[in-house]
C-alpha cells in the first residue's frame, strides 16, 4: 500500500480528491491531509509518506515553496491546480505529472499508476530536484531537460542538445558529445518545451538548437549547415521564419 498526504487549502477539493483516491486508487492510502504548506511539513516529517497530492496555489507559501523546505526530496509528487498555466511549462520540462482541476478521473489513474512505478524504480526523485533547480536558477544555460526513453529518464543539459528530429512518434536528440537519445514524446512536445531556449522548427521532422548552425544554406532547396557539417533540410515554409531567427541576437 501507498502512504499519501493531500496537500490543498481548500476543504471542499480536499475531499473531493480524497474521496476519488479512495474510489478509483485501491493502493493508495490517504494517511493525512493539510490545508496549508506550513500544516503539511511536519505531516510530511512524521508520516514519511510516498506519495503527495499538491496543490501548486495557496495562501502563504506555494506547493513549490513548500519543497525547498525539504533537504532531501524522497517522495513522488502529483501537482494539483485549476490554472493551466501556472507553472505548468516548470514541471513539464521535468516531467512531472499534475492534474487539472476539476479533477478527470481517468487522468488520476494514470498519474498515480506513474507514481507507483517510480516509486517501486528509485528511492530519490530526481525529477522533483530538476523541477526545483529549473525554478531556482533564472540562467536558462543552467537548465536541463527531462528525456523520457524506453528505459529510461534523462536530465540532460539544455545546452548540449544540437538538434532533434522526428520518427514518427518518437524523437531522436542529438547530443554535443555525440550521443544518440530516443524519446517516446513526439517532436511538438518538445518544440513547445524549447522554444525558449534558441530552438527552430526549421522542418516537421527537425528542430535545432540555433547555437550549433553554422550557416544557412540555399542549394537545390534551403538547409542549415550544422557545427558538425550535419545538413538538415529547411522547409519552404519555415525558409524566411528560420532566415530572422539567425539574424536576431540571443
Amino acid at each position: 500500500m501507498i502512504e499519501a498526504i493531500i496537500v490543498e487549502d481548500e476543504l471542499l477539493n480536499r475531499n473531493n480528491l480524497q474521496q476519488l483516491i479512495q474510489k478509483y486508487c485501491s493502493e493508495v492510502l490517504v494517511v493525512a491531509t493539510a490545508e496549508s504548506a506550513d500544516e503539511a511539513i511536519p505531516l510530511i516529517n512524521k508520516h514519511h509518506p510516498q506519495l503527495i497530492f499538491l496543490d501548486i496555489q495557496m495562501p502563504g507559501k506555494d506547493g513549490f515553496a513548500m519543497l525547498r523546505a525539504f533537504e532531501k526530496i524522497d517522495f513522488e509528487i502529483i501537482f494539483v491546480t485549476a490554472y493551466s498555466e501556472y507553472g505548468i511549462q516548470a514541471i513539464k520540462f521535468s516531467a512531472i505529472d499534475y492534474l487539472l482541476k476539476p479533477i478527470d478521473i481517468n487522468d488520476l489513474k494514470s498519474a498515480v499508476n506513474k507514481a507507483i512505478e517510480r516509486i517501486k524504480q528509485k528511492s530519490e526523485n530526481q525529477n522533483l530536484q530538476n523541477l526545483l533547480h529549473y525554478l531556482k536558477y533564472n540562467d536558462k544555460a543552467d537548465h536541463r531537460i527531462a528525456i523520457t526513453s524506453l528505459k529510461e529518464m534523462r536530465l540532460v543539459p539544455v545546452t548540449d542538445i544540437i538538434r532533434c528530429e522526428s520518427e514518427n512518434s518518437y524523437t531522436f536528440f542529438y547530443l554535443e558529445n555525440e550521443e544518440k537519445i530516443l524519446s517516446t514524446s513526439p517532436i511538438l512536445y518538445y518544440e513547445e518545451l524549447l522554444s525558449g531556449y534558441g530552438f527552430l522548427r526549421c522542418h516537421q521532422s527537425h528542430l535545432v538548437n540555433k547555437k550549433y548552425v553554422k550557416s544557412f544554406i540555399k542549394n537545390d532547396g534551403y538547409f542549415l549547415l550544422m557545427n558538425n557539417n550535419v545538413m538538415i533540410p529547411v522547409s519552404r515554409q519555415k525558409r524566411n521564419t528560420v532566415r530572422s531567427a539567425l539574424l536576431t541576437i540571443g
